[in-house]
């Protein structure tokens, strides 16, 4: 579901993002011209991710793949250049400062869109709607937020899980990263992880299930720096075309299992 009206024409957006990609990473975009695509390094579109957070950015073989991977990719294709994943920690791509400090082009990794990101960051039309999902040990009966008081919720630092967590009053422990919080949940350190639905699924086998699922009407977007309107405009040209084309919804069911809702 788009969070907002996409009024732009695909082929007259690709052909003004393949007609301005810059020969130079530094600061000189002030003195680019508006409808130039300015990258950190030449011919190459640079992307930070926070794996593991699997089906979206995760390491298989000693790569950074996953469904928002492969939507980076189709920006890349579209601007006629690489692609290039940094492995970043969460707190950097949700603050803008990956993209301040020029370590990248683009951050994405089940980024939700908030007012107050938004404030930092410039974001693309929104990719996918979550929720928040409740991983817990099998056989634990712990099912809804009642369940949860004098229990320890794992969350991960800096995310809307961590902030609903504790607006919901529940007992937390910040964890940095997805994969800490599995770690932290079966070495019996927390009672419960509270991560995005869509991540939690990749876990559940003998010994972890998903206890609950709480809507809470998130979307992902792909950020890009503020003001960075010429590279915006690309990504959301890629993304009308993926949406039309039928590769997002391929996309889809091969990294999530199903087919989109919307």
């Amino acid at each position: 579901m788009l969070r907002r009206t996409q009024a732009t024409v695909v082929t007259a957006l690709a052909a003004l993002a393949l007609a301005g990609c810059s020969s130079t990473a530094t600061d000189d975009v002030a003195t680019a011209a508006p409808d130039e695509v300015q990258l950190v390094e030449e011919g190459v579109l640079t992307m930070c991710a926070n794996p593991p957070y699997e089906p979206f950015t995760y390491e298989e073989d000693g790569e950074v793949v996953g469904f928002e991977v492969d939507i980076v990719r189709e920006v890349a294709t579209d601007l006629g250049v690489d692609l290039e994943i940094v492995s970043t920690p969460f707190e950097g791509l949700e603050s803008g400062q990956d993209l301040e400090t020029r370590k990248c082009d683009v951050v994405a990794s089940g980024i939700t869109i908030t007012d107050e990101r938004e404030e930092r960051l410039d974001f693309a039309e929104p990719h996918f709607d979550a929720d928040q999902g409740l991983l817990v040990p099998a056989g634990s009966n712990l099912t809804s937020i009642e369940d949860l008081e004098g229990f320890t919720v794992g969350v991960q630092q800096a995310t809307t899980g961590e902030e609903w967590a504790l607006e919901q009053d529940l007992g937390t422990v910040q964890l940095e990263d997805l994969g800490l919080q599995v770690e932290a949940l079966r070495a019996g350190q927390v009672d419960a992880v509270v991560n995005d639905i869509a991540v939690l699924g990749s876990y559940v086998d003998d010994e972890l299930e998903i206890g609950a699922q709480f809507p809470t009407g998130e979307q992902y977007g792909i950020g890009v720096r503020t003001g960075n309107t010429a590279l915006l405009a690309a990504v959301d040209a890629t993304l009308e075309r993926i949406r039309n084309d039928g590769t997002y919804d391929a996309l889809y069911e091969q990294h999530i299992g199903t087919a989109p809702t919307a």
